[in-house]
C-alpha cells in the first residue's frame, strides 16, 4: 500500500498543469464522497433531528425570512 508520504512527494513534483488537472479530480472525488455520506446519513435517519429541529423553529417564528 502506498504511504501518505508518497502521495505528499508524488503530489508536489507534479508539473502546475498535472497538479491543476489533480486538484480537479480531488475536489470531484471529495465531493462525490461527501454526497454519498450525506445521503447515507439521510436515509439511515441519523439527520433527523436536524430536520425537526428546523421545522419546530419555523413553527415558533425563530426564522429570519432569507
Amino acid at each position: 500500500m502506498i504511504t501518505i508520504q508518497e502521495i505528499e512527494k508524488a503530489v508536489s513534483q507534479l508539473p502546475k498543469p498535472e497538479l491543476d488537472r489533480f486538484r480537479s479530480w480531488f475536489d470531484k472525488f471529495y465531493a462525490d464522497m461527501w454526497d454519498r455520506q450525506f445521503e447515507k446519513d439521510v436515509q439511515s435517519g441519523k439527520l433527523d433531528h436536524l430536520a425537526d429541529q428546523a421545522l419546530e423553529d419555523f413553527k415558533e417564528s425563530r426564522c429570519l425570512e432569507l
